[in-house]
């Protein structure tokens, strides 16, 4: 019986199968098979996930094969990518044709199809989340079918699975909304907590990026600010707080330190009052965490399930060792989260039922009837996928 595990060891599973997709044919064919056996589907790309997105399904399949640019349109500033295409590998491929996402994560090691399924983001106040930037997919059905979805053909299916969990089917790629390529020049500065905080308004107004990690037990922030710039790019790469480069040379970060991660997303007004609340929960209770909390923006979007949906963000993460136990911090902060209304990060930590999930996203039981609507029989549900459907 195989073995899969996620990005930092902690989620495990033994499927009955783990399958390698290497072809659209492929992947429509597994999942017409595992309808037809009952089984449970489920997809993986970089594991990067630190929710039982994937854990328990009876089939594993790993899209990290079905990987590639597969066509590009300049004048509209659209591209087609294979859904397996880690983000990291889209950067070049996509600067040789001018092109270049508006945004992306700290991390660049997810698969293009996991990121948007779980609304993976970067920071800045006037950017929203990479699956914002989904315009059209391609989905293996559990029927066997693929079908293609876009704002003017399966208008539904597009809008529910911009954001789609892996429950509506295998994504075999996506057509991407990009921007013209850019380069980008970074900084870092440390200050006062509290100064950061006050000075939140005009830092995160005046600059394209801005975003903050706290330590715990001390008083400081590392404030990064990155601003488009008309500066050559410039090589070697500096290090991180830098470098000027492209803006994929200079928004990722390579963070190897296995870890485990809690997300809240709360309205942007809150956010400096949550995060003082989460200072106060570590500096007199868990005196013990040394792990940083990270502070970001997000624009409001459209996107059914996103956490930004109808509403400016700001998104609050914590972190523990991935060896050290987690679960009566996580609740705590939960707690402080819940207070501001928040919405988890549907890759992260989080102790919710379906329905309080519920309450938090309006269009929840349009999502799970689209959802049905292309897999009436479950394929694509995991035990707890369907522990939080309505």
């Amino acid at each position: 019986m195989p073995t899969w595990q996620n990005w930092s060891g902690r989620l495990t599973s033994k499927p009955e199968q783990l399958s390698f997709i290497y072809s659209e044919e492929q992947a429509a064919a597994l999942a017409l098979a595992s309808t037809k056996a009952g089984q449970s589907l489920r997809a993986v790309g970089a594991g990067h996930s630190h929710k039982e997105l994937v854990v328990d399904g009876d089939v594993i399949a790993d899209l990290q094969a079905l990987s590639g640019v597969i066509s590009m349109d300049a004048q509209r500033l659209t591209a087609w990518v294979a859904g397996g295409t880690k983000i990291f590998a889209l950067g070049a491929a996509l600067h040789r044709h001018g092109l270049a996402l508006p945004n992306q994560g700290d991390i660049d090691q997810q698969s293009i199809s996991g990121a948007t399924a779980t609304g993976t983001h970067g920071t800045g106040t006037s950017l929203q989340n990479l699956s914002s930037r989904v315009i059209g997919a391609r989905i293996a059905l559990a029927s066997g079918e693929i079908v293609e979805c876009s704002p003017s053909h399966n208008s539904e299916l597009w809008q529910a699975s911009r954001l789609h969990l892996g429950a509506f089917g295998l994504v075999v790629a996506l057509q991407l909304q990009c921007v013209a390529s850019y380069r980008l020049q970074e900084q870092i500065q440390k200050l006062p907590l509290n100064a950061a905080l006050d000075d939140l308004d005009d830092l995160v107004t005046n600059n394209r990026h801005c975003e903050f990690f706290w330590y715990p037990q001390s008083d400081i922030a590392n404030l990064k600010t990155i601003n488009p710039t008309d500066a050559a790019a410039q090589y070697p790469l500096a290090g991180e707080g830098e470098r000027c480069g492209w803006n994929f040379e200079v928004l990722p970060n390579h963070r190897p330190h296995l870890h485990t991660e809690m997300e809240y997303s709360v309205r942007a007004s809150q956010g400096p009052e949550c995060m003082r609340a989460i200072q106060s929960l570590l500096n007199d209770t868990f005196t013990d965490v040394r792990w940083p909390v990270e502070y970001r923006t997000l624009a409001a979007d459209d996107v059914w399930l996103s956490t930004a949906y109808q509403r400016d963000t700001v998104t609050i993460s914590v972190h523990q060792d991935v060896n050290l136990p987690d679960g009566d911090y996580y609740r705590a902060c939960e707690e402080i989260f819940l207070d501001f209304d928040g919405r988890p990060h549907w890759g992260k930590a989080n102790y919710l039922t379906g329905e309080q999930l519920a309450k938090q996203h309006a269009r929840w039981d349009d999502w799970w009837r689209v959802r049905d609507g292309v897999d009436p029989k479950g394929t694509f549900l995991n035990p707890y996928m369907r522990s939080i459907r309505p």
